[in-house]
């Protein structure tokens, strides 16, 4: 599709934003949105007529990218044939989403429950964990985010939880493995793997096992930063919640369906949890869809008792639609062997070849199409480019970079002091290989920074 330039509209598009949207995590007089006329593939633009490659892949979501033709020809035979339905009734695409998402989930995580996004699967597995066990507290991460409803944002570990911690959420907050920034003085994976795990124990046994109803990870964490676990650590974590009877959920709202090169990040690590969440990837974001896989044991805690929660659209048969679309898409077209490929192959070993040219640049982490580039000022301190949590003048540098990357017609993703690499997970190696152009570019921006 070529874009056809419409300032005029682009104009009252604009306006009408301005006068009545109000956007999430903004100070709203303080912000200034692209109107974007238009998205296929891996691509987007304005109604200016430039086009931008999305690094970004919306917030991490468009797994297939944008108006892929089958997807969106399902969503319109589903609206002919049945818009929507009440969520105790079951309804075709409901039940063949469920199907196929359960084909593809680890052990005997078989049972689905569909929300409309991962906030709300974060706040209904959590819910079942506390039910099942009768207990009432759970560990989460520091680097970490789990949603902005209350209990997901109680869980969250970066500062978009603060405003609304209520310091009574029955949270506890503990530092899971992560080497570069190691808040155990490790000096390698395996030290970091085993210092993190006796921490994890440790904190557990100060809260009071009998008091802890489960342990939420994000399998890869995405936004705090794509740290990639070390081998043994997830195992251990499993190893630690069965021996003291507390329930493993694993988000893989952002990391799941395909990002990291597999179906869920969990499938890297042979590990199973409890309950897993997941939303975003599962329909490309083409419909607002989430939910939770729920394993045997605890889907029988409500076998004849009921489970108390619930949403008016709950498997939406729109969203369902774009779900089993989607999944058999990506099994038609092998974009998770893609993904794992274009990571392996192309994303990976170029991102270690910027970073050894590029002094902004300490860490290069990642898989399949989920990588972060860690931006510094200085490489053997390791002094974040930015300081943590950063805004107006003391964010310049990172800004800087950005606005370096959109003139070059890439659309980055960023947060902190790092720009994450999170393309469409069937994006082409031609696309790649420009976007990674573009980022050579404006990493120069980021490296005039550096002392």
């Amino acid at each position: 599709m070529t874009p056809q330039p419409n300032p005029q509209v682009g104009a009252a598009v604009k306006a009408a934003d301005r006068a009545h949207v109000f956007h999430s995590w903004s100070a709203q007089e303080l912000i200034d949105p692209l109107a974007v006329a238009g998205a296929e593939g891996s691509y987007f633009w304005d109604y200016e007529g430039k086009r931008y490659l999305d690094f970004t892949s919306g917030l991490v979501f468009t797994n297939i990218g944008y108006q892929h033709p089958k997807v969106v020809a399902a969503i319109q035979e589903q609206a002919a044939t049945l818009s929507t339905f009440a969520p105790a009734f079951a309804v075709e695409a409901r039940s063949e989403a469920a199907r196929l998402i359960a084909e593809r989930t680890p052990g005997d995580l078989d049972k689905i429950f569909f929300t409309n996004g991962g906030a709300e699967a974060v706040e209904n597995a959590t819910r079942m964990a506390r039910l099942h066990t009768g207990r009432p507290k759970v560990l989460s991460a520091y680097r970490s985010y789990h949603g902005a409803t209350s209990t997901a944002i109680n869980l969250t570990g970066d500062p978009r939880r603060w405003p609304s911690d209520s310091a009574a959420a029955g949270v506890v907050h503990f530092w899971a493995p992560f080497l570069y920034r190691s808040p155990f003085y490790s000096d390698n994976e395996q030290q970091e793997c085993e210092r993190a795990l006796q921490h994890l124990e440790d904190t557990i046994a100060f809260e009071g096992p009998a008091t802890v109803a489960a342990v939420i990870l994000e399998t890869v964490p995405g936004t705090a930063g794509i740290m990639t676990p070390p081998a043994g650590y997830l195992a251990g974590v499993r190893e630690i919640c069965d021996r003291y009877g507390i329930v493993f959920v694993l988000d893989e709202v952002m990391a799941g369906f395909g990002r990291t090169g597999k179906w869920f990040a969990a499938d890297h690590f042979g590990v199973t949890p409890d309950l897993m969440t997941f939303a975003k990837g599962v329909n490309s974001g083409y419909v607002p869809l989430g939910g939770v896989a729920i394993s045997g044991a605890i889907a029988e805690t409500f076998a004849r008792r009921p489970y108390p929660g619930g949403l008016t659209y709950s498997g939406h048969p729109l969203a369902c639609a774009a779900a089993v679309a989607t999944i058999n898409v990506m099994e038609e077209e092998g974009i998770v062997d893609q993904a794992a490929a274009i990571g392996e192959n192309v994303l990976g070993p170029a991102l270690r070849e910027l970073a050894e040219r590029h002094p902004s640049v300490g860490e290069v982490r990642g898989t399949g199409v989920f990588w972060a580039l860690e931006l510094v000022k200085n490489r053997k301190t390791r002094e974040p480019l930015v300081p943590y949590n950063a805004a107006g003048e003391a964010n310049a540098p990172m800004a800087a970079f950005g606005a370096a990357a959109k003139a070059r017609g890439l659309w980055p993703f960023i947060n902190m002091n790092r720009t994450h690499v999170v393309p469409p997970c069937n994006i082409s190696e031609a696309e790649a290989k420009e976007g990674l152009a573009a980022l050579d570019e404006a990493l120069s921006v980021a490296d005039e920074h550096t002392a």
